[in-house]
């Protein structure tokens, strides 16, 4: 799908072309820092639209770099006076007031379903009862009518798709009672009118196929740019937001859904959904096959699309099918902070407050899916991998603690069974590598399969509640192949690698066959500010070559390491957070040799480590750039800000097995004739760390909340927060249990020294506290200024 409007170019259509040297003269006249003089101009035109003709104009002076503008213009001819006003349109939208417009569409939608039709004088209006039933029949009868001889071909997945419609209407469809009453019946975004400063729908429009009847047929069709390109072009990938990756602002499916349920107290519609959007879908095929059944006949109003509608007709059948036949599309009960009434109905379902979390309801409640996924990595870190702990320990501390430990590999296997694999993944992400990466879509989740590369379709909020659970045990994550750096890298593939760089190195990762490092940090400045890195990548015809000392790599040192993400300067003379790129290096690579493993408080980290490795004349393909040339910094916001809060969410999880081990050894021992745990200082001390850690969980559960509904740009205020927070208070509550084991906390007796260690560097990994306070100063410098 297009999710871009660039992705709409075309050649300009001849009837609507420019006469250019009249459109220079204009736009140096009327336009600020046009390029000039003479400078080149190329001219495209976006492709959806009909009404107001929409150019592209690219122009640059002679060695200047390019510009684009937008064009709208009224179309030629002579108009109805106020027709087309061009003038009166939205110059623009901000990711801000796209998601704010999507929900007031949730909330209008609502508003017109809550309105009593008998009190406003339309019980006349249609029947409620049996509605998808009569459009099946209508609708079907329309599209036998728009095929068959002498007509354009009937398609047999039509045909069968009307057949599968019939078979499986919803009992409420039968129903007079809750979810019947007005029905617009082409509700959607296009249709809406706002207010010119406020974001609020202040008129619908469009009311031709309004009636009396089932409304979630409504909310559904609404839903459509979820599911499909609503272009369908000739040119178009078919696939809707779930496919491509939603735009900035949109809001999810599911929360668009859930604010639609809330305003409109109506029930959670996942028992029935795959029938609503199918109906969605067959309805529109049938409209497009009449639509280029006119085409063929020489009177069809749609122009030049016209000529594409039979194709798209099938599309749709085609991705009613598949959503059909897709495992999950829609989850039991809205997500965690989404909150949706309770349905009187029988066979549907809310979502039910967990006491293991909390006792009543809050922002922070877990789905069931969650508190499912929860039990399950609790179970298999019981079973599992606390009891090989020492076993693993004892490995990392042998002569061959640089090879991995049999048993690692086989809690791998295990954990891919069970479901438990690359949960990290966001929904988005998980999205996007639909098309680019697995084709057949047989690997990717569907949001709650077991067996998928993709995850389970998990957003920032729902990962927390599991990657805490992973953060007990420093071998966890790794298991899981939820570990650092690879969540971190995985990421970066995910969002900016080309497919072939997925391909060569994405799906290993993902599959858990290969492990990769992160080379940023270098020993002769500080790297705490990027823009003082000197590892230098060079352009050499259709190479780059490296040259540079990287420290701190970690995961380096692992033999299944094959790939370093590197971050260089490959222009010295740009601007500041311009100069530096990322670059995809195999560590195979001639010049690449990794001098040594670093200690962290006397750990190796073995087998994966902490490398400092140099890079000497390192020749690598032009294609390993990711992004381009001065795109280092944006990859690296993208990638810090998750990575960040993965890390905050495993020290939740190490401070609350510090907090077990503290009170299983103050229940235990004996000192001065009482328990510890009867002594007034520690239940003091006690008291302070559950405290101070439920303060931080509530804070990591915020700004991987904001993380999830504004991304990494708005959010990282918060996280920069969490990012200080949780590290000192792990290092906290750890010292405490430290302290209240004696000599033996300090020791490899217990974990206790491990965890503490690695609490301690997260001070300075992914930018050390003074970085994160600077950030979160300036914000509220920012806020006082406004």
């Amino acid at each position: 799908m297009a999710t871009m409007t660039s992705e709409l170019l075309r050649p300009v259509h001849a009837a609507q072309a420019l006469d250019e040297a009249a459109l220079l003269r204009y736009a140096a006249a009327h336009v600020p820092g046009f390029p000039g003089p003479a400078p080149s101009l190329a001219l495209t035109q976006f492709g959806h639209g009909q009404s107001n003709p929409t150019y592209c104009i690219q122009a640059s002076a002679p060695g200047g770099e390019a510009r684009r503008y937008v064009l709208r213009k009224k179309p030629a001819g002579a108009i109805l006076q106020s027709a087309h006003a061009v003038e009166r349109e939205f110059q623009g939208i901000t990711p801000d007031k796209r998601r704010n417009i999507y929900l007031a569409a949730a909330k209008t939608l609502a508003a017109i379903h809550k309105i009593d039709a008998t009190a406003v004088g339309l019980q006349k209006y249609g029947k409620r009862d049996n509605y998808c039933k009569r459009q099946v029949d209508r609708w079907g009868k329309q599209y036998l009518h728009s095929t068959g001889e002498g007509k354009p071909a009937r398609y047999q997945k039509m045909l069968d798709l009307i057949d599968w419609l019939k078979e499986n209407i919803p009992e409420e469809d039968s129903s007079t009672g809750l979810g019947t009453g007005l029905v617009h019946g082409d509700y959607r975004v296009d249709n809406l009118v706002f207010h010119p400063t406020e974001d609020r729908v202040i008129g619908v429009l469009d009311w031709e196929l309004s009636t009396l009847g089932n409304q979630m047929c409504d909310v559904a069709y609404s839903c459509m740019p979820y599911i499909i390109d609503a272009t369908l072009s000739e040119n178009s990938s078919y696939g809707g937001f779930e496919h491509s990756g939603i735009p900035d602002g949109i809001p999810q499916l599911e929360e668009y859904l859930a604010v639609y349920c809330s305003m409109s107290a109506r029930p959670w519609p996942a028992a029935n959904w795959k029938f609503y959007i199918a109906f969605s879908l067959f309805r529109g095929a049938s409209i497009y096959a009449g639509v280029y059944h006119r085409w063929t006949m020489g009177n069809a109003s749609g122009g030049e699309r016209a000529r594409f509608a039979g194709k798209a007709a099938n599309v749709m059948v085609d991705c009613a099918w598949h959503y059909i036949n897709r495992e999950n599309v829609l989850r039991a009960h809205p997500a965690t902070g989404m909150h949706v009434l309770k349905a009187p109905r029988q066979g549907f379902h809310v979502e039910q407050e967990d006491s293991t979390l909390t006792n009543g309801q809050g922002k922070f409640v877990p789905s069931e899916k969650v508190m499912q996924l929860r039990q399950k990595i609790i179970k298999f870190m019981k079973d599992h991998i606390y009891p090989k702990e020492d076993e693993l320990y004892k490995h990392a501390q042998s002569t061959s603690r640089w090879t991995i430990h049999p048993e690692e590999e086989n809690l791998k296997a295990l954990a891919k069974e069970e479901g438990l694999w690359n949960l990290f993944i966001p929904l988005d992400s998980a999205a996007r590598a639909r098309k680019l990466l697995l084709e057949d879509q047989s690997h990717v989740s569907a949001g709650s399969s077991n067996d998928l590369l993709l995850g389970a379709g998990l957003t920032n909020l729902e990962y927390g509640y599991l990657c805490e659970i992973m953060g007990r045990s420093v071998w966890a994550p790794q298991i899981f192949n939820c570990g650092a750096p690879d969540t971190g890298n995985m990421e970066v593939l995910l969002r900016y690698g080309t497919k072939e760089q997925q391909k060569q190195w994405l799906v290993p990762l993902l599959e858990g066959k290969i492990r990769s490092g992160f080379a940023m940090t270098e020993p002769q400045v500080a790297s705490s500010d990027a823009t003082n890195i000197e590892c230098a990548i060079s352009r050499q015809g259709d190479f780059y070559v490296i040259n540079g000392r990287k420290w701190w790599t970690s995961g380096a040192m692992d033999p299944r390491c094959k790939i370093l993400i590197l971050m260089g300067k490959t222009d010295f003379s740009a601007p500041r957070h311009k100069q530096q790129s990322m670059i995809l290096v195999d560590i195979n690579t001639p010049g690449v040799q990794i001098k040594r493993p670093l200690l962290v408080f006397g750990f190796d980290d073995a087998p994966h480590g902490h490398a400092e490795i140099t890079f000497d004349n390192v020749r690598v393909p032009v294609t390993n750039i990711l992004l381009g040339e001065g795109r280092g910094f944006e990859i690296a916001q993208g990638r810090l800000g998750p990575g960040r809060l993965h890390h905050c969410m495993r020290l939740i999880g190490a401070a609350e097995r510090g907090m077990n081990m503290m009170v299983e050894r103050a229940l235990s021992r004996t000192a001065f004739g009482k328990k510890i745990a009867q002594h007034g200082s520690f239940q003091s001390d006690l008291a302070k760390c559950r405290i101070e850690l439920e303060q931080t969980r509530l804070l990591v559960l915020e700004a991987a909340d904001q993380l999830d509904r504004h991304g990494n740009k708005k959010a990282r205020g918060i996280l920069a927060m969490a990012k200080v927070a949780a590290p000192n208070m792990a290092l906290k509550v750890l010292d405490m249990a430290i302290q209240v084991h004696g000599a033996a906390g300090v020791s490899s007796d217990t974990v206790l020294s491990h965890l503490w260690a690695t609490a301690r560097t997260l001070r300075l990994a992914d930018g050390p506290d003074e970085v994160h306070l600077g950030t979160i100063a300036k914000l509220e410098l920012q806020r006082a200024r406004m």
